[in-house]
């Protein structure tokens, strides 16, 4: 992505919501941080509880729904970041704004990132936002991919740089999204696919009393599911744009597999929670032996 990462380990987002913790985040030994996802306008997200632990499976199940301070004051949140960290911003719809509209959020959300980010992500596959998945349908994410490209253009003449552009991806998709989700990528300049968000389904976690909360399943009983989708899009993509695999990763194996699989970075963050900052060394030391 035109980036030097001190390391392949980042945070994934929704950790950090309001752009609010880098600084400390980074001296754990994350390698980049992404922040968000952060939405136009303030709102509040989905009711409490919002949030359940499955503790014996590793998994969590959220519908957090996008609860955000707003761009103005996230950017004055990550306005105190240290220099030298690598920040992905991870910008969304607000859950008012009607489907119909959803580019205008994200055309904002990309203008107000644009100079503050080292890359940012197009979240198009939370679960928790009602429909937003449907931008991931071919037409739909072929009309959101063309303005954001058009709109990196006027930002990468106005500004003399030009910011990565990441896509999001959910891991509930067949092989034919896979494909047309490569091939946009290429048509448009996006510059790194992040593989995967959270799963609705409940593979694994079946007879758990809270299997039924609605929300995106993440952990461990993700990591097969996620896995697929790393392989099937480097297979389509043919190492032309860069996979960042994300899903079910609580160990040094575990994220050997994204990376066997085709991913150049991952990110953690059930994994870490479960875990602590120790998962972060632990896949750093096992990625060094491996590949340097």
């Amino acid at each position: 992505m035109g980036l030097e990462f001190p390391n392949p380990v980042g945070l994934a987002p929704g950790l950090d919501k309001q752009g609010n913790a880098a600084n400390m985040l980074s001296r754990l030994g994350f390698g980049f941080v992404e922040l968000g996802t952060v939405t136009p306008l303030p709102q509040p997200g989905n009711p409490r509880p919002r949030i359940f632990r499955l503790r014996q499976h590793n998994a969590i199940i959220n519908r957090m729904g996008f609860n955000s301070v707003g761009l103005e004051k996230f950017l004055n949140n990550v306005a105190k970041t240290r220099p030298g960290i690598i920040k992905g911003i991870n910008i969304g719809k607000n859950a008012a704004t009607p489907m119909a509209r959803a580019i205008d959020d994200y055309l904002i959300g990309l203008r107000a990132v644009y100079q503050c980010a080292e890359y940012i992500t197009i979240n198009v596959s939370s679960p928790n936002t009602k429909n937003l998945r449907e931008l991931q349908n071919d037409d739909a994410l072929n009309e959101l991919l063309k303005a954001l490209h058009h709109q990196r253009l006027k930002l990468s003449d106005s500004t003399g740089v030009k910011k990565p552009l990441v896509l999001k991806i959910a891991p509930d998709i067949d092989a034919h999204q896979i494909t047309t989700i490569a091939k946009l990528a290429r048509r448009y300049d996006i510059d790194g696919i992040a593989a995967t968000n959270t799963t609705i389904t409940r593979d694994g976690v079946e007879q758990h009393p809270l299997s039924a909360e609605p929300g995106g399943l993440s952990g461990t009983p993700l990591r097969d599911k996620s896995t697929a989708v790393v392989q099937a899009l480097y297979r389509n993509l043919e190492n032309e744009i860069p996979v960042i695999g994300i899903g079910g990763i609580d160990d040094a194996a575990s994220a050997m597999e994204k990376f066997q699989a085709g991913a150049k970075l991952v990110q953690i963050y059930t994994g870490f929670i479960y875990r602590g900052p120790e998962l972060i060394q632990e896949i750093i030391t096992e990625y060094s032996h491996r590949y340097r």
